[in-house]
């Protein structure tokens, strides 16, 4: 079914659809509030420049927001936005359906 450009799952891909903006994504709802360091950790395979990169497109995007805290060393955090917990019920329903596709491909009929 194609879209013009003001189809909404081509809008919802655009912002979300890289692997990496999801996994951070996943990490804040799982986790709350976090530093880069534990993104980091928590991200399997992810570099610290996409990762540096990611996160400033998701705050762009308004999904994700940066508090900079005025402490020597500086300390920053991420967390989600509303809009960033608007995408919740994406996120479920990915997790479900990839139960269900791990358990298919474990036990091919």
């Amino acid at each position: 079914m194609p879209c013009d450009k003001s189809c909404p799952i081509e809008h919802t891909v655009n912002l979300i659809g890289h692997k990496w903006k999801v996994l951070i994504i996943r990490n804040l709802h799982n986790n709350g509030t976090q530093r880069f360091s534990e993104l980091n950790k928590g991200i399997n395979g992810i570099s610290q420049k996409m990762l540096t990169q990611q996160l400033r497109q998701l705050e762009t995007d308004g999904i994700i927001e940066r508090k900079v805290y005025p402490e020597v060393p500086p300390r920053v955090e991420y967390s989600l936005t509303d809009l960033g917990y608007s995408l919740k019920p994406i996120l479920e329903a990915m997790n479900t359906w990839g139960i269900e596709h791990i358990k298919q491909n474990k036990n091919p009929k």
